[in-house]
């Protein structure tokens, strides 16, 4: 009974390695597919990379040059220069001017705004100009007035011309006494002198008259120079002056103005390079807004001061082309170029 047992519990004893050598046919044969299913992924990624490579480029990049008319070089396209030395900067303008008032008054009209383009002379506001005009009303009277006062000193010169040659006529005849004569002189002498003076007068109040007309024109703001108006800093009802005065709310401006003929690029050139700049060398520049359009210029004047603090020396440079995308205060990068051309 006891052997029928332990036969029947040998049965059901699990044989731990036939377990382990039964799946092992699967999984080598799972292990090879993958790797095989791998290696061909590899080998195509392989193929089509090398068959892009050897393929031409196409249409786009030979219709990239119909484009790009602004940004090649005017001088020569056939070549090159070399960079000796690469600099930042800003545009700027020569010419710029915020224009105000010679006299404080209230602005009764301002007749430009940003970005309209002005002409020298143009007239820009216009102050209240009420009392500058009974002012030289006033000045033109006086002048009236000292006319009549001299016509009057004439006609009572003549009169006294006649009395006196009146009386040295009856002097030799000893018809009138020599008093007479020298008082009849005397008051001649006398009218003489107040009609130089009326005639004076006349000459001072004509200048009076001119101030105020000067003064007059002074309530009418003109344009300095031809430019465009970058910024309109008044409106009518506002009170301008030449200098600040009445606290915050008077205006000492009406507008700016710049000429854009007097655009030009500054930069600040390291001290240790300044050797490599020099008056009349040729300079490529390249605005941040457009970096793919290359600017011709030319170095107009290196300042001869250098800047402590930073170690810098600033220099000028003329912009050889000028272009209405090129506006003030705009970031710029500059190469400046060596003095022989190389071929491409």
């Amino acid at each position: 009974m006891s052997r029928n047992t332990s036969e029947l519990l040998g049965q059901l004893k699990i044989d731990r390695d036939a377990a382990q050598e039964i799946p092992s046919s699967p999984r080598k044969t799972l292990l090879a597919a993958s790797i095989g299913t791998i290696a061909g992924l590899v080998i195509g990624f392989a193929a089509g990379n090398l068959l892009t490579e050897e393929q031409p480029p196409e249409s786009p990049v030979q219709a990239r040059p119909e484009n790009s008319t602004a940004s090649a070089p005017t001088h020569n396209s056939s070549a090159r220069m070399e960079t000796v030395l690469n600099a930042s900067g800003y545009i700027t303008a020569r010419r710029m001017a915020t224009v105000s008032a010679e006299v404080m008054g209230l602005i009764s009209s301002v007749d430009v705004e940003e970005g309209m383009q002005v002409s020298e002379g143009q007239v820009l506001a216009r102050l209240d100009d009420v009392k500058a005009r009974v002012s030289l009303d006033f000045a033109l009277a006086q002048i009236e007035v000292l006319q009549a006062q001299e016509a009057s000193i004439s006609a009572k010169l003549k009169e006294a011309e006649r009395q006196y040659q009146r009386f040295a006529g009856l002097r030799d005849k000893n018809y009138s006494s020599k008093a007479q004569l020298t008082q009849s002189q005397a008051s001649a002498e006398g009218l003489r002198a107040d009609l130089r003076s009326a005639r004076a007068n006349i000459e001072v109040a004509k200048l009076e008259a001119e101030r105020q007309r000067e003064r007059l024109e002074d309530h009418t703001i003109r344009a300095p120079f031809t430019g465009i108006v970058t910024q309109k800093n008044a409106q009518p009802g506002e009170i301008v002056a030449p200098s600040s005065a009445g606290g915050g709310f008077t205006r000492t401006g009406i507008c700016t103005i710049v000429d854009m003929n007097s655009l030009e690029i500054e930069v600040d050139v390291n001290e240790a390079f300044i050797g490599r700049v020099s008056t009349g060398q040729r300079v490529n520049a390249n605005l941040d807004a457009y970096p793919e359009w290359n600017i011709p210029a030319t170095v107009i004047a290196i300042i001869p001061t250098a800047d402590r603090a930073k170690a810098t020396v600033r220099v000028r440079i003329g912009i050889d082309d000028k272009d209405p995308r090129i506006l003030p205060d705009m970031g710029v990068k500059v190469g400046f170029l060596a003095g022989e051309e190389l071929a491409i």
